[in-house]
């Protein structure tokens, strides 16, 4: 045999719309520089219907940039999916309300008619959590962990069984963090959320990968969203512990967000996946 009668390794996957006919759900998506924008974005162009929610932030709270471009949080989000072609459903949501959280799914499933993917990736912003433990309000950490864990544990409880019920797979992505990996200091309850997220992940993989579904986490390192506001994120101090010498992009995170959910990721399951310039090497 020569080697020109070897045939080729085929990727199907990695041409045209590898997510048509398919729907996202995707918490926290309502900010121009998110990670939640992203991935809807990128998965629209890759064939999928999104969903996106928010929490129905005041227009007054916008930052000036948002401001500026006439941002309407997960509306616009929603017409740049339509504008690739896409249906596209929003809600505002509390991620935290386990009823709201029930109706929430049932109208995604009456109006998009299934539910495919769904990316966790509501989360509190930073505030008042970081500070030493000495210190943190008891609320402030208890509302940390439950919008990140018990928002997440809700939605994909429901996802589960939807997937379950539809019998084609599908995929679970969590975003986490770095700090899920590793513990700092005046980061307690954050650190405590993205630890459980991360095992919460492993622990529905091994239930539903036998069943085609696949259970991941993104754990991204220091990603200059509006999360971090006005804060410095591109400092001498913060550079030299990152070996790439840069922060992420969020368009980088989406990326990986979106292979997961391509059926190129089917072997990859139960996973907690570091995105953050080689920060963290030790897990």
């Amino acid at each position: 045999m020569t080697s020109s009668s070897v045939p080729l390794p085929e990727f199907p996957y990695l041409e045209g719309e590898p997510l048509l006919g398919k729907v996202a759900i995707i918490t926290g998506a309502g900010r121009i520089r998110s990670i939640g924008r992203a991935a809807a974005i990128l998965l629209a162009r890759l064939g999928a219907d999104v969903v996106v929610t928010g929490t129905g932030r005041s227009p007054d709270r916008y930052p000036d940039e948002e401001k500026a471009a006439g941002w309407r949080d997960i509306e616009s989000v929603a017409d740049e999916i339509r504008g690739l072609g896409r249906r596209s459903m929003t809600a505002v949501l509390d991620v935290t309300d386990a009823e709201a959280v029930e109706i929430f799914f049932g109208n995604v499933i009456d109006e998009m008619g299934r539910a495919d993917f769904l990316v966790n990736n509501a989360a509190a912003p930073m505030g008042a959590d970081r500070v030493p433990m000495t210190e943190v309000d008891r609320d402030v950490f208890r509302w940390v962990v439950e919008v990140k864990v018990m928002g997440a544990f809700y939605l994909s409880q429901l996802m589960a069984r939807q997937l379950l019920a539809q019998n084609e797979g599908g995929s679970i992505v969590s975003i986490s963090s770095m700090a899920g990996k590793t513990g700092s200091p005046n980061n307690l309850a954050y650190n405590a959320a993205n630890f459980a997220l991360n095992g919460m992940t492993q622990s529905m993989a091994k239930e539903l990968g036998p069943h085609g579904i696949t259970v991941n986490a993104v754990c991204p390192g220091l990603i200059p969203t509006a999360r971090w506001g006005d804060k410095d994120t591109t400092s001498e101090e913060k550079m030299a512990l990152i070996p790439a010498g840069r922060p992420g992009k969020f368009e980088e995170v989406a990326e990986l967000i979106a292979f997961l959910c391509t059926p190129s990721s089917r072997y990859i399951n139960g996973q907690a996946i570091n995105i953050d310039g080689g920060r963290v090497t030790e897990h």
